[in-house]
């Protein structure tokens, strides 16, 4: 919730779904976070998760406003006694767990942030539907959503190579374990010079196709794994093996710290 002087706008999130209604100061908490968790229960009931991650505009929740306006309704002439129940569990959970409390000054921070005068990490979302509700606004929204930049020429050719080293990689270790009757501590240290870069290529493809927080600690981790089984395995395979795969594993890096998420297109839709 937020403290502002006059309305109180509060919000409550679970899964993929948030909600903030912005209430008198009249209205109790409780009653406002009853209202929020009746909402939630209503939109989730109505839509599945596919629906709300394919929606991009808020038109294909249109229908929704009909419900909206029934619980906004209900809520503003209805009165605590008529729901108790729910009213005493929301008001138990929010003295066990009192809801984080925002003001002024905190609001002007994020708008420092939003417009570019302090570094942090926003992700993008879509507010797929909002509303005058229970006194008198509402708003849902949903998680962030990413979409990368198209898969380049070089990138899947660099998928092709990696996906190749990982299987190399696994049939070596796989091959060299069930041919070690008595797997000594030197024999372990080759399977796991095998394993270990063939996990790692595995997740170079992933982190090249789809948005990952952190890529770049990611990438070089992945990286040193494969340069450093591959020195380990020195003797197990000849020199110009050894830099194919590390020649491979810089290529994946590189495609994957290039391809950036997708700018959003500019238009004037809402």
């Amino acid at each position: 919730m937020a403290n502002t002087g006059g309305d109180s706008p509060h919000f409550s999130s679970s899964g993929d779904v948030a909600c903030m209604a912005i209430c008198s100061h009249r209205c109790p908490a409780a009653m406002a976070f009853c209202f929020l968790e009746t909402l939630w229960w209503e939109f989730t009931a109505s839509y599945d998760t596919t629906c709300v991650g394919l929606a991009s505009r808020p038109y294909a929740f249109l229908e929704f406003d009909s419900i909206i306006q029934k619980l906004k309704w209900h809520f503003n002439y209805v009165s605590p006694t008529q729901i108790g129940s729910s009213l005493e569990k929301i008001q138990e959970e929010l003295d066990v767990q009192p809801p984080a409390v925002l003001t002024l000054e905190d609001t002007d921070v994020a708008n420092g942030v939003m417009n570019g005068h302090m570094r942090m990490h926003l992700e993008p979302g879509h507010l797929l539907w909002c509303d005058s509700l229970c006194c008198p606004e509402a708003r849902i929204f949903t998680a962030p959503s990413f979409r990368m930049e198209p898969v380049t020429a070089l990138g899947v050719l660099s998928l092709v190579l990696n996906i190749m080293c990982a299987a190399l990689n696994l049939i070596r270790g796989i091959h060299l374990a069930e041919h070690s009757v008595q797997v000594a501590h030197e024999e372990i240290g080759n399977i796991l010079a095998f394993l270990i870069p063939f996990i790692a290529c595995i997740f170079q493809c992933y982190l090249y196709l789809f948005y990952s927080p952190a890529r770049t600690a990611k990438v070089v981790l992945m990286l040193l794994s494969i340069c450093l089984g591959n020195v380990y395995l020195h003797g197990l395979r000849n020199l110009w093996q050894i830099l194919f795969h590390i020649g491979v594993a810089f290529l994946s890096s590189h495609q994957i710290l290039t391809r950036q998420l997708q700018e959003k297109q500019s238009d004037c839709g809402v």
